[in-house]
């Protein structure tokens, strides 16, 4: 047979190896299990497995390893659900399996997806003895990986009694593709420490990790360590570089690093033009795909994927159809995988939303990415019901949305308030099973802008393993619908449990210290901000700004204020607002002037709060200027700065000016302003005034429980009990009841909010001893 075996490696075609397989035959050599075995590999090499499989079948009595053979050559053709069918045929007939069989049983369990039966092959590699095989126990490390259970690889991983470099790579990939990149890099720092020789293939993952942290030093560390170790980098791991470099900021080496290979290839071009684009230089971008084309070297789909989000990014619509045309002249990625996606994002940018649809009429129907990008833009540019419609038409084209699609079409269904639609698409959540975090975020996201924090809360019990998302979007969620308190006691829970916070954190919970005036708290959490290392901007110092001064401490306020290193019009507005709010109306006003004087206009929010501090101090003068004035700055008034000085002049008693601003409004008054005409009315005793414009508001319908309210307490004050009647009647009609006001105190550097008539505090029997007798 020894004779044979360079006749095989000689075998360069399909025809020679049908000849020598039947010399085979004729000499009676297909007895034996080597020259068949050899002939089932040659077979699948050629592409011919249904060749492979009939050799296979002839034989009598095949062994473990012609078994192994077989299902290797198999998995070669991604044919995984066949090679495990062979792996069942073999348990039920072989006796005996050798340790050759089960790494390519476990590729093919990877291939599938199915990690319970992974589970049973492990269990059947330690019966059978082979559970400290290196190769094996490597070949579990990568499937576990795979398949996102990281922590399973590394028991594995640890359990090993020797390591190659192979089983360090396989445990670094696991954590890196799995978003673990900081434990991947301490898996390399033990590798180097053990003194385990590195190579490219290792080194890629390494890189690759030092990517996803961005921190330079690690970089240059990194790459200290290849060139000091006289590792070769001009193919794939000089590409990773290139990569790394620009991801950390340098872009200067990451130039530097392709100027010195000697012959750069379509993935050193492609990285370096991906490179540019990454780091914002799109001109830069579009210049090296023409020296790439210059020197001849041909691009690929990834190459012109990189090209059309270069100029997406400078919205160059005339450059961007011109790189289409050339991918369909050199028939580029024809199927549309890559580009599909690319050019529906390229046409969004440059406003062509008609070219998006023409892309996804023809490419969509076999590439769900495609959809998902457009679903996407439709719902971040506000056009929701048409991310709705398009998230309907993909189904009923036959293609089932994965977690990108429902997470946009959930955001869709809370920027429009589609709860019912949203309750449906958490059905269907439910019925595939879907556990990913992303789109349970996304639930959470839209129950709450939809006002049903019950459900939204009900989500975040069900997620097991929450991100510092998971905990944002609830406490973001309870600020914003009012359930300051709560907002407050899940940032506690999450601090407990000693969890990493950023920004967003601390901004939600600045929020709902706010609404609360909970001057205590804030100071908490203004100290932990500091010793979290959170990095101050500008949101965060105006979220600062804003509790402190809506809690009454104006010098903190201030002093926050003052150490700003930028002033953005929502910082201006916020520290004008709390000088508003506690009446210090000249200082104000002052700020005002000041933040004219540095070049940055008003807005509608600083125009509302001027006037509703002029309000507050009864400053009719400067109120009509700063309320004349808004047009000059390019503002137009609103219902709420209408309403604003309605307010002033009733509060100072000129209500007939109040009423005609309230004829002259270029649209009808609402409930809001006719109830600040009211209350001034009422606070200068001007009842005969009412009748006169009682009919004007006679056929208002608001949820606004405030202005019947107030129309019924005059009434009654008025003793017109009929009319009182009719007022409580249409709010009985439409669903209404008077809002109970309530108080807030803080006693122990903890908040307790009750209303008249509430004996739920434990200190109930207390606080009569504290009031006043009589």
């Amino acid at each position: 047979m020894s004779l044979y075996m360079p006749l095989f490696r000689s075998c360069t075609t399909l025809r020679l190896l049908t000849q020598l397989h039947a010399h085979i035959l004729v000499t009676g050599l297909h007895y034996d299990n080597l020259p068949s075995t050899k002939l089932i590999e040659s077979y699948a090499q050629m592409g011919t497995l249904n060749s492979a499989r009939l050799v296979f079948d002839t034989f009598r009595n095949p062994d473990s390893f012609m078994w192994g053979v077989l299902i290797k050559c198999y998995v070669w053709d991604n044919f995984f659900h066949e090679a495990l069918s062979l792996y069942h045929e073999m348990i039920h007939k072989q006796a005996y399996i050798s340790s050759f069989v089960f790494p390519s049983v476990l590729r093919a369990c990877s291939g599938t997806g199915d990690l319970g039966f992974s589970g049973e092959v492990h269990g059947r590699i330690i019966k059978c003895g082979f559970d400290d095989d290196t190769v094996i126990q490597t070949s579990l490390v990568s499937i576990y990986g795979e398949r996102g259970c990281p922590n399973d690889a590394r028991k594995v991983f640890d359990e090993m009694p020797e390591r190659d470099v192979v089983s360090w790579s396989s445990i670094i990939s696991s954590y890196v593709n799995n978003g673990q990149a900081r434990e991947g890099l301490e898996i390399f720092h033990l590798m180097v420490l053990e003194s385990v020789r590195l190579d490219p293939v290792s080194l890629l993952s390494v890189a690759e990790a030092c990517a996803e942290v961005g921190h330079l030093r690690l970089a240059r560390s990194l790459h200290a360590q290849i060139v000091r170790r006289g590792i070769e980098y001009d193919g794939s791991l000089a590409n990773s570089l290139i990569a790394l470099y620009s991801k950390c900021g340098d872009l200067c080496t990451a130039e530097r690093i392709f100027v010195y290979l000697s012959n750069p290839s379509t993935s050193s071009w492609t990285a370096l033009i991906s490179c540019y684009n990454r780091s914002g230089f799109f001109q830069e971008a579009v210049e090296a795909f023409h020296d790439m084309l210059n020197a001849e070297v041909e691009p690929n789909s990834v190459t012109m994927m990189a090209m059309v989000g270069s100029c997406a990014g400078m919205c160059w619509l005339r450059e961007g159809k011109s790189i289409h045309c050339h991918v369909i002249r050199k028939e580029i990625d024809p199927d549309y995988d890559l580009l599909g996606p690319a050019l529906i994002e390229l046409y969004a940018e440059c406003g062509k939303l008609k070219y998006c649809d023409k892309v996804l009429d023809i490419y969509g129907h076999r590439n769900i990415v495609s959809w998902n990008v457009l679903i996407s833009i439709y719902a971040h540019k506000g056009l929701s019901m048409e991310a709705l419609v398009l998230f309907v038409r993909m189904q009923i084209q036959g293609l089932i949305p994965d977690s990108f699609s429902l997470a946009s079409s959930l955001s869709a269904c809370a920027d429009v308030g589609l709860l019912e639609l949203g309750c449906q698409i958490h059905g269907h959540i439910m019925k595939r099973g879907h556990s990913d975090e992303f789109v349970k975020n996304s639930l959470i996201d839209m129950y709450s802008k939809c006002g049903y924090m019950g459900l939204a809360h009900m989500v975040f019990d069900e997620i097991k393993q929450k991100s510092v998302i998971t905990w944002n979007s609830m406490i973001c969620g309870f600020s914003q619908n009012g359930y300051s308190v709560k907002a407050i006691s899940i940032f506690d829970q999450m601090f407990l449990s000693c969890l990493e916070m950023n920004e967003v954190t601390f901004l939600s919970v600045l929020q709902a210290c706010s609404n609360l005036g909970y001057l205590e708290k804030g100071k908490w959490v203004h100290h932990k901000l500091i010793t979290s290392g959170v990095r101050y901007n500008l949101y965060i110092d105006t979220a600062l700004t804003d509790m402190y001064a809506k809690c009454g401490d104006l010098q903190t306020a201030q002093r926050v204020f003052d150490h700003m290193p930028e002033r953005s019009v929502v910082s201006w507005s916020v520290m004008i607002a709390g000088y508003g709010a506690h009446g210090w109306i000249h200082v104000a006003v002052s700020l005002f002037n000041r933040m004219v004087e540095s070049g940055i206009s008003p807005n509608q929010v600083t125009f509302m709060n001027i006037l509703s501090a002029c309000s507050h101090a009864g400053v009719v003068k400067e109120g009509k200027s700063f309320f004349n004035s808004m047009r000059d700055f390019g503002v137009e008034p609103t219902t709420e700065h209408y309403a604003c000085m309605v307010d002033l002049l009733s509060r100072a008693g000129d209500l007939n000016e109040a009423y005609k601003i309230i004829k002259a409004m270029p649209f009808p008054a609402d409930a809001s302003i006719w109830a600040a005409l009211l209350n001034g009315c009422r606070i200068h005793q001007r009842m005969d005034m009412i009748k006169t414009f009682e009919r004007d508001f006679s056929d208002i319908r608001s949820d606004d429980t405030g202005f019947y309210t107030l129309l019924s307490n005059i009434y009654a004050e008025e003793r017109k009990w009929n009319e009182f009647g009719k007022v409580r009647s249409i709010m009985r009609g439409m669903g209404l009841r008077k809002v109970p006001g309530y108080s807030i105190i803080e006693v122990e550097k903890r908040a307790y909010r009750f209303g008249a008539g509430d004996t739920s505090l434990l200190q109930k029997m207390e606080i009569p001893s504290f009031l006043p007798c009589g």
